[in-house]
């Protein structure tokens, strides 16, 4: 771990206001730092003091940064500002007040940009027992090849059990990327954009991260609802919401640019 010799700001997000606000001893790093608003013109950074030094990707550190931004968004839209982001403290809070007035243009934008939008996040995860019973009454070539193996125990080859494996697993890719549109086709519509994430695990259908207008989003939670019931017993589903629009503006600020 970096020694820290010197003080400075660490930067969770960036807002539209003019106005001096704290939120709360919620600074990262466990010194109960205050979080509070730096202003320029009609933007502000939200900032705590904090030592100069790189945060670790630990778990606690990465809850702190969320809660914080997770706060403020309560009453503000937010532009997420990337992990780790620490201005020098000149005194007069200089460095800050540079990147405010640099990037003004840019952050105003933005802000009309995701103005009322929020993310939803929803994982759509196939459950085991019951997608694996389904492949076999409903992809007859596999249900064959499969009765003729056990049909002739003694005479089965490795060669046919990895030829069955190989089947089932590419009957699963089919199943995964059928319901895969299906979800996407009904939820994309409801969406200004979509960001499709990395599935892990063999199971997983849907990883998917949505920016929805306020307006939209009890249609979109109604949609949700009908997916759930309509493939309960066939699939899990994780949906998460209201978050920050950490999938669709991850702001990255070089300080000593500045």
């Amino acid at each position: 771990m970096d020694i820290a010799t010197t003080e400075g700001k660490y930067i969770y997000c960036v807002i539209e206001s003019n106005q001096c606000q704290s939120f709360g001893p919620l600074g990262i790093g466990g010194r109960g730092d205050e979080l509070y608003t730096f202003c320029f013109g009609d933007i502000a950074a939200v900032v705590s003091n904090s030592p100069i030094k790189k945060y670790s990707v630990r778990r606690e550190n990465m809850l702190a940064h969320e809660k914080a931004i997770e706060e403020v968004m309560k009453e503000h839209t937010v532009l997420p500002v990337r992990f780790g982001t620490i201005a020098e403290d000149e005194g007069d809070e200089g460095k800050v007040r540079r990147i405010l007035e640099k990037e003004h243009d840019r952050f105003k934008a933005l802000l009309n940009k995701m103005r009322d939008k929020r993310e939803l996040n929803i994982k759509a995860i196939f459950r085991e027992d019951v997608i694996y019973k389904d492949i076999l009454e409903n992809y007859e070539d596999i249900r064959v090849l499969k009765e003729k193996v056990a049909a002739h125990e003694s005479e089965k080859t490795q060669f046919q059990l990895m030829q069955i494996g190989e089947m089932v697993e590419q009957a699963l890719e089919r199943e995964k990327a059928k319901h895969k549109d299906e979800i996407l086709g009904i939820l994309q519509p409801l969406a200004e954009d979509v960001k499709a994430n990395d599935t892990y695990g063999e199971l997983m259908i849907v990883n998917a991260a949505f920016l929805v207008h306020k307006e939209k989003e009890p249609e979109f939670d109604w949609e949700v609802e009908g997916l759930v019931d309509k493939y309960d017993e066939k699939m899990r589903f994780k949906y998460v919401g209201t978050l920050p629009p950490f999938n669709f503006v991850n702001l990255v600020i070089e300080t000593e640019k500045y």
